[in-house]
């Protein structure tokens, strides 16, 4: 049996490559709370505050259409002075397009700013 190892990867069609090491089209480690800013992403090239908590993700290599599928997780931190998940908050993805998405967190009906904001988008690049 042969081995083969690549650096990175590109898809028939696909004018980005990925890392073979991300098989995500993209993923989103950040946090909403004071300044928004990324901790450490892939194909993210910015985050846009919309508001208490919305955030809007933009993509560094545009998705093939707007048909991705995406998982997002929104929690506060012990720092905020809460412990376990007993805090998590909910939200989801809107207005999702080649360049962009949003995501919106909520705690009890409210918006939320969310001090652990993870995005998962998995789909073709364009």
């Amino acid at each position: 049996m042969s081995t083969l190892k690549v650096t990175n990867i590109q898809a028939t069609g696909e004018t980005a490559s990925r890392a073979v090491s991300g098989i995500a089209a993209a993923w989103l480690n950040s946090t909403q709370v004071g300044t928004q800013a990324v901790r450490d992403s892939l194909n993210i090239s910015s985050l846009t505050d919309l508001g208490t908590g919305q955030t809007q993700p933009s993509f560094a290599s545009n998705m093939n259409n707007d048909d991705y599928a995406g998982s997002v997780y929104f929690m506060a931190s012990a720092s905020e002075g809460y412990t376990g998940f007993a805090n998590d908050h909910v939200g989801g993805f809107g207005n999702k397009t080649v360049g962009s998405f949003k995501t919106y967190s909520y705690a009890t009906s409210a918006g939320v700013d969310s001090a652990i904001h993870d995005v998962i988008i998995m789909g073709d690049l364009a």
